[in-house]
């Protein structure tokens, strides 16, 4: 073999490689499909969204979608949506469901919502089927104390003006909640809302609920209503034992100021015994004085003894026989 066959043989692998180099970085089958499907997009165009890390195929798939549906999308758009951040995907096909359903959606609006992180499709769906939302056990207490404990479906409907910026399904269960306490909490008796459970329901509705929400409330149900304890009759026994401490409390603090008076009593008691002790003891020596200065003679000091003895023996009298233990053995034998 001659080196120019060599040379040649060189030249064919370099183009080959060229060439596969060339496809993989230009996206030669998909512009044949979008020109096989009527869509008009430039080798050009494909070049620049791989020189802007755009995934070609993530471009010209969605848009040969929305011009088979008849949607007026534009390359520019669908890039400028990805570079973004958005689901260009997810966007074509809320597009064509809201086009099938007759509901008013431009592009612009439907990537507003997908990059507010709201899924748009499931938003177009929903509003032509209406989602029903249940809500938790919500307790509530009627006047007469008696509990309810309610669970309430709502069905709800997207409403795709208000998806971006409204409030979502959390606030739609918090506000029928509230709306639930509220209307059992006004009844006069627990029977009223057993009897009649679409009362509250039709209460609840016409609050207005979903304002500032991304939905419009079509029905609120009462699925089920339970009874609970008898809060009314807690409440009362609560009150009765806080009471019933609290007299008690009282008691023992009267209780302790008498027995505080009473030891006060038996010490003055004690004070006034030492203080007669105190003057008992004065009289031997007022005794012992007047016997010095002639105030008081032998015979009056006898006289005052006889007088004493004839009280003791009146006061014995008075008081009845009292015999010793002793004196009781000797009558026994």
């Amino acid at each position: 073999m001659g080196t120019g066959s060599l040379a040649f043989l060189l030249v064919v692998m370099l183009c080959i490689v060229f060439l596969v180099v060339l496809l993989s970085f230009i996206p030669v089958g998909l512009w044949i499909s979008a020109l096989a499907a009527g869509v008009r997009v430039g080798i050009v165009t494909l070049i620049g969204m791989r020189l802007r890390r755009v995934p070609p195929a993530l471009i010209v798939n969605p848009l040969i979608k929305a011009d088979k549906a008849g949607i007026d999308i534009t390359v520019d758009q669908l890039e400028a949506h990805y570079l973004a951040g958005g689901n260009v995907d997810r966007v074509v096909d809320a597009l064509i469901a809201a086009e099938r359903a007759n509901i008013p959606l431009q592009f612009e609006r439907a990537a507003a919502i997908d990059l507010a992180g709201r899924n748009v499709l499931e938003a177009v769906q929903m509003s032509v089927n209406p989602k029903v939302i249940e809500t938790p056990v919500i307790s509530a207490v009627a006047k007469d104390g008696i509990e309810l404990k309610t669970v309430a479906r709502v069905t709800v409907r997207a409403n795709i003006d208000r998806l971006v910026g409204g409030a979502g399904e959390e606030t739609i269960i918090a506000r029928v909640g509230e709306g639930v306490v509220t209307s059992c909490g006004s009844t006069s008796s627990h029977k009223q809302v057993l009897e009649n459970p679409d009362n509250i329901s039709k209460t609840v509705l016409s609050k207005g609920l979903d304002a500032g929400t991304a939905f419009e409330i079509l029905s609120i149900d009462i699925a089920d209503v339970d009874i609970g304890r008898n809060i009314g009759a807690q409440l009362q026994t609560d009150q009765a034992e806080a009471d019933k401490n609290i007299a008690q409390a009282k008691a023992e603090e009267r209780r302790a100021m008498a027995v505080a008076q009473e030891q006060e009593m038996k010490a003055r008691v004690q004070e006034m015994r030492a203080k007669v002790v105190e003057a008992e003891s004065e009289v031997p020596r007022a005794m012992a004085e007047a016997f010095r200065s002639g105030r008081l003679g032998v015979m009056d000091y006898y006289n005052m003894q006889n007088i004493l003895a004839d009280t003791k023996m009146r006061e014995s009298i008075s008081s009845g026989p009292q015999q010793n233990p002793m004196n009781r053995k000797q009558d026994t034998e």
